[in-house]
Parts: C-alpha cells; structure tokens; sequence
C-alpha cells in the first residue's frame, strides 16, 4: 500500500469521541434550563404563601424574554449548557438545586440532588439522563440534598453546607465521607430563607457576602476561619442580595426596581439592595450587573436560582 493509500485509510478509521469532564478551565461553564414548564400556582415555600394566588400566575411569554436576557450576558462570557425541558416539571428551570460539583476533586465531580419537595424530584431523573448523555462524573446523592443552593466553596476542600430544610445531615456526611470535603454546617432554621445562597455568596475567593442576623454563632466562626465575612442587612439578604452569580469582574444579581414606583413598597427596598451591592463590589473592582427577574420571583426564586456551575472558573 503505497504512503497516501495508508493516510487515507488511517483517516478513514472514526476516532471515540472524548470524554468531556468538569475540568478548572479558563472558560466558565454553567447550565440553565429554559423555563417552558414554569408554573407558581401551587406555593412552594414560605414567601410564595404571602402572594395572593392572582400574583402568583406567571406569564411565560415574559418569563422567556427574561429568561433570555440573562442567558445572552451569560452565553457572551461562558460557555452555557440548556438542559431540556420535561413538561410537568414546574420548577426545572432551577438548576442551581439540581446539583454541585465539587471542583476541589483531582477529577471533579457533579453531585446529582435528591429533592426533599415531592413535585421536584423528577427533575433528578432528568438531570441524570442529561448527564450521563454528556458523559461527565457524576454521582447520585441521598436523600435530601439540594445541590449548589446549598453549597457554596471556601476555597481547597473547605464548604459551607446548609442543614435542616432542604439538605439533610445524613447528606452532609455523606458528602464528608465520600469526597474527602471539610463542611461547615449552616443551620437553616428561617423559612423565608430556605436555602442557603439566601444567606450567603462567596464573593472572591477571600471573602463572602452573609447575612449574619439568621447565622448560627458557630458557623460564622468556623466560616471566619477561612474568609472574611462581609455583613448584609436582613433586607438585603431578603431581596436577593447574597442570590448572586460571579462571572469574571461581573456581579450578577436581579432586581425588578425599573418596574416599580417610587411610592411601591418595594421599591426602598431594592434601591438599598442597588446601592449596598454596588458600595461592596466598587471596593473590590468588581461590577455588579441587574437583571429583571420579576416572573420568577413569583415562585421565590432569584437569580442563582437559574445558574448551575459546572465548573468554578467564573472567579
């Protein structure tokens, strides 16, 4: 077989695809879900009971333009992932309480939720289907555990892990056990907070934002420990102000203050939201970006609610 015969054939011979896997690479990767199958009739949590059923029906047609404006910024410095959407499954737009990857891992790894609320546990099966079809390591958790929204890296092996509402302590151990992690616990004890990103936002990679008036004494100590604690009035944290996404120099936050009047109620509010999040971020060369969420604060959600990490590059 003459040289050019041999190339062509060698050439001819399909190579396997690689493996992709959750790798620390200079590009971000995160997943979103676009929310086709959105839904807030029935109340989720504490804060969904506080809206009238009339303020609870979303429009979807609004929800998408939103859902796009936060996928555009994203998609433009990211690499993004869109799980698909299964109908019947209200809140699957949520990704962050689908899973976590723990990057601190020689070869890291997603861990898949197991969903303390009954109407969201279809939403595992989903992502494992994702999952296993994009070939990256993952591993199914106990129950219950609620992925990132729960979980936020200190930096190493160090976590902060929210218990009690959503994530269990059978989980957190599992999570001990299994993947070599230090976790700080962070008792979760306020509906109106009922997850942990609520609560808490790592910042940099040596400070994080937390709302100390709903933690508990000795995780804010043991959490010191690692990072510096950078305090946020109860309001704030209520209106979203820790419920960030970092991307590069950029803040990602919601806010639905170009909506509002001057004379809603709501409106002192996100103002001092605004201001205390540009004040932290101007100190730190940091831009804080806002995003009108409104449709999807309906069901309780904001903005970390829409974004899983696939990996921790975005700092």
């Amino acid at each position: 077989m003459s040289s050019p015969e041999r190339a062509h054939s060698a050439a001819a011979v399909p190579l396997p695809p690689p493996r992709p896997r959750i790798t620390e690479h200079a590009i971000p990767g995160f997943l979103m879900c676009v929310p086709l199958s959105l839904q807030a009739e029935r109340p989720a949590d504490a804060r969904m009971h506080r809206l009238a059923p009339g303020r609870r029906r979303i429009s979807l047609p609004r929800a998408l333009g939103q859902f796009r404006e936060l996928y555009a910024f994203l998609a433009a410095h990211s690499l993004v992932y869109l799980l698909p959407t299964r109908p019947g499954l209200h809140e699957q737009t949520y990704v962050a309480s689908l899973g976590a990857v723990l990057a601190h891992l020689p070869e890291p790894t997603l861990v898949v939720s197991s969903f303390r609320s009954e109407p969201r546990r279809g939403e595992r099966e989903a992502g494992i289907a994702f999952f296993e079809a994009l070939g990256v390591r993952f591993e199914p958790a106990p129950a219950f555990f609620e992925g990132e929204a729960d979980l936020k890296p200190l930096g190493g092996n160090v976590y902060v892990g929210a218990e009690g509402l959503r994530t269990s302590e059978s989980a957190l151990r599992w999570l001990e056990r299994g993947f070599d992690m230090e976790l700080i616990r962070f008792p979760m004890r306020n509906e109106l907070f009922h997850h942990l990103d609520c609560a808490l936002f790592p910042l940099t990679r040596e400070e994080v934002l937390i709302c100390t008036a709903v933690a508990d004494p000795g995780a804010l100590r043991a959490i010191e420990r690692h990072a510096s604690v950078i305090d946020v009035s109860l309001s704030d944290a209520a209106s979203g102000i820790t419920s960030c996404v970092r991307i590069g120099r950029f803040v990602l936050c919601a806010s639905s203050i170009d909506e509002l009047d001057a004379d809603d109620e709501a409106y002192p509010l996100e103002r001092s939201k605004i201001m205390a999040l540009d004040e932290i971020c101007a100190k730190r060369g940091l831009t804080p970006v806002f995003f009108d969420l409104s449709e999807f604060s309906k069901s309780g959600a904001r903005l970390s609610s829409l974004i899983l990490h696939l990996n921790h590059a975005n700092f």
